[in-house]
């Protein structure tokens, strides 16, 4: 496409960052991403699923391959979905920072991002890699739930001061559900549906994940 010397600036666009393993990915991650976009006014929340999180270094967590397919699977309905591979093709650990670092120079400079994570993740930000540079790259969001409606203050003041104060908040659904209960339903041989999409419910079954402990 031709650009002129008087073509209009490119508007702003805002972009939400839903990262996670996704493992797998279940109704309670597209209910905050969908609650999140429209609360924030967001053009496009894009799910990014991680490589080798750090976080659970000492964890089993599932080829990467088959968790990106399903988060695809679950989010090919919505439009303002999308799925980002930038953390599985990234060697070693996932921290992100990095990621942030890297999106700022994918994305044009007038589009404003906004990182959104569950209470639980924003209360052990100041564990995360250079935690003080995430404010400077995002707007960090927080989704409250019932029984998870508040921000640690002092840990967050201990990244830097006033970094409680540039935290975004938003109400979440309430839903009990989580990768672990998923996975072990699929151990046990109990129905899963309903909790997951149904074509990554299908593609859980296909390809024989969650069978063992």
């Amino acid at each position: 496409m031709a650009v002129t010397s008087d073509a209009e600036p490119a508007q702003p666009s805002k972009i939400g960052l839903l990262g996670g393993t996704f493992d797998p990915i279940h109704i309670g991650h597209l209910l905050i991403a969908e609650d999140a976009r429209e609360a924030l006014g967001l053009d496009t929340v894009v799910f990014i699923p991680a490589g080798r999180p750090w976080l659970k270094a000492n964890q089993s967590v599932t080829d990467p391959q088959h968790r990106l397919a399903m988060v695809g699977l679950a989010i090919g309905p919505n439009p303002h979905f999308q799925v980002s591979d930038i953390e599985i093709r990234r060697q070693g650990p996932t921290y992100t920072v990095d990621t942030l670092e890297q999106l700022q120079q994918d994305y044009s400079p007038n589009t404003e991002k906004f990182l959104i994570l569950g209470m639980d993740s924003l209360n052990e930000l100041a564990r995360w890699r250079s935690p003080e540079r995430l404010f400077d790259l995002c707007v960090v969001v927080g989704v409250s739930r019932p029984g998870q409606e508040e921000i640690d203050i002092d840990k967050l003041e201990s990244i830097a001061e006033g970094a409680s104060g540039k935290i975004v908040l938003i109400s979440g659904p309430s839903i009990g559900i989580s990768g672990a209960d998923i996975r072990n339903r699929v151990v046990h041989g109990k129905s899963i549906k309903y909790r997951v999409p149904e074509d990554v419910e299908s593609y859980i079954l296909e390809h024989g994940l969650y069978t063992r402990q």
